[in-house]
């Protein structure tokens, strides 16, 4: 809500969390049914539109103040004969989630004095507002496609951020319906197919889904997840495996461990995201599907299946 980043409502909870987070979902509801404070009001009453930038702005004010609040010691810093600016500000920007990366290319992209006492708080709210967008990159989630106005949905797709239409509701409705066995869908299908006895509001409840899934190639649930890993953190989904011919684990379930890695990324950096010891003890891999084996300078592709093997298998 307005005034997070003073501590209203879940106030510096809600603001510590994202802290963590490598990337946000921010959840609009497009039908205009949620003010700015939650509270529901009449569909189509309140700008969608208002809530884009409402994270963005709330986690801005929040790391300016707390860069204010340390300014002090940056200027202590600088009063010692061997000062770096740009090592003062790594030191106190990693504490945020930052890495040292996001920092340094936070710096080379701006101009900004190399005293600490040259600072105004114009400079301290860019340097917060650059991390920012550095290291939480945002797609918003234009949630209630299913009743939003057509204006909302398009209104949202005009913001410069990535903008997913979905529907929450539906995705669940679907869960539910396959765990019944109702119909057959996965998460992220696009379609789905009847393959139960269903009554007549079942079955119309489910067509008018389906006419939202087929406009918007789903429920968006899983685009959202997709658009922020994949997309904005540019990221690949590896699988490895115990055996390059059998995929399988003892319970005979297909592929049963993926992992996300940065696009780039090599065999070892899959064998130290599996567990330290294996990436300690990282010997070779294999390419699972032309029992191939591969360097440590080969780029691993989405969806590669590789056998690691190591002194700690």
């Amino acid at each position: 809500m307005p005034g997070a980043h003073e501590g209203k409502g879940l106030g510096n909870q809600f603001l510590d969390e994202l802290t963590n987070a490598d990337a946000i979902l921010n959840v609009v509801d497009a039908s205009g049914g949620t003010n700015a404070e939650g509270e529901p009001v009449e569909v189509g009453t309140y700008d969608p539109v208002e809530e884009v930038d409402f994270v963005e702005r709330e986690m801005d004010q929040w790391l300016a103040g707390i860069v204010d609040d340390n300014w002090e010691s940056v200027e202590r810093k600088g009063r010692s004969p061997d000062f770096d600016i740009d090592d003062a500000l790594r030191d106190m920007l990693t504490g945020f989630g930052a890495t040292e990366y996001d920092v340094a290319t936070v710096l080379r992209a701006a101009d900004y004095p190399a005293e600490p006492g040259h600072w105004g708080d114009d400079d301290r709210e860019d340097l917060a507002r650059r991390i920012r967008e550095q290291t939480k990159p945002i797609v918003v989630v234009a949630n209630k496609a299913d009743i939003a106005p057509e204006e909302n949905i398009q209104r949202l797709l005009e913001s410069e951020k990535p903008v997913v239409p979905a529907t929450a509701d539906g995705e669940l409705a679907l869960q539910r319906a396959a765990g019944a066995g109702a119909i057959d869908y996965d998460p992220g299908d696009t379609d789905f197919e009847v393959t139960g006895d269903l009554s007549a509001s079942q079955r119309d409840g489910l067509e008018q889904i389906r006419e939202v899934t087929a406009q918007y190639d789903g429920t968006g649930v899983q685009a959202a997840l997709n658009t922020a890993v994949y997309d904005l953190l540019d990221q690949i989904t590896v699988y490895p495996v115990e055996s390059e011919t059998h995929w399988t684990d003892t319970k005979g379930r297909m592929l049963p461990d993926a992992h996300l890695l940065d696009t780039g990324s090599g065999p070892q950096e899959l064998a130290y995201a599996v567990h330290t010891d294996i990436g300690e003890g990282y010997l070779h891999a294999v390419d699972a599907r032309s029992d191939r084996r591969i360097g440590e300078d080969h780029e691993l592709a989405e969806g590669d299946v590789v056998k690691i093997v190591s002194t700690a298998n």
